[in-house]
């Protein structure tokens, strides 16, 4: 199966996030996935910018970036100067989604909009046409390391039949608890791009021992 891997810096040592990030790409990951997060849409307080700034010499990876706070738009410029390849706000977060989805191709950004899960997929029915990139949260956003919640396979499932029917080639990107042990039947279900964090940088060979084992998994049956 064609799946793109983004490993989470979440996941990662804080004091090593060069070596984290450089370890990846080494390993083959396409992505580096960053969860900004703000402490008031979600409890959790991560990094910014700076970050993706001062990481965008040292990988050739692309930059997933997922803003979960609110009023997003107000990074959008400075991420996409900082070397952002992908930008996904939350629909929850944004009253004007269409304006912030247009405002992060204006900056030359693919756009992504991410739903937690209890949101419905007709909360993004009619913003198809403005994103790259369709993001199921499988988890609850804030912290790392949780349990997948099985209804996200339905949920992966009917996204991708409405993308279909819609005609839309956006990426469906799945994050939380995604490992080897479900990440085939995460991609059979119709994700194209998956975020790892615990099981990469958790893996007991490193992360080219997590990497790995994703893609071993992916590969098997």
């Amino acid at each position: 199966m064609s799946v793109k891997l983004s490993p989470s810096l979440l996941s990662a040592d804080f004091a090593s996030l060069r070596e984290a990030a450089r370890a990846c790409s080494e390993a083959g990951a396409e992505y580096l996935h960053f969860d900004v997060m703000d402490g008031q849409f979600v409890p959790n307080l991560t990094f910014g910018v700076q970050v993706v700034e001062a990481l965008r010499p040292h990988t050739p990876a692309g930059f997933d970036v997922h803003l979960m706070m609110v009023q997003p738009e107000r990074l959008i410029e400075p991420l996409a100067k900082a070397g952002a390849d992908i930008i996904t706000v939350q629909v929850e977060a944004c009253t004007h989604s269409q304006r912030v989805l247009a405002q992060i191709r204006a900056a030359g950004v693919r756009a992504g909009l991410a739903l937690n899960p209890a949101t419905p997929l007709s909360s993004v029915e009619y913003l198809l046409d403005d994103i790259d990139l369709l993001l199921i949260m499988s988890v609850n956003p804030g912290f790392g390391g949780q349990s997948f919640i099985p209804s996200a396979l339905r949920k992966i499932r009917e996204a991708a039949q409405m993308l279909r029917a819609a005609g839309v080639a956006a990426e469906i990107e799945v994050d939380g608890g995604v490992g080897p042990a479900n990440v085939r039947a995460v991609a059979a279900a119709g994700c194209t791009m998956v975020v790892a964090g615990s099981s990469v940088f958790g893996h007991p060979q490193g992360v080219a021992g997590g990497v790995r084992a994703l893609r071993e998994a992916l590969s098997s049956g």
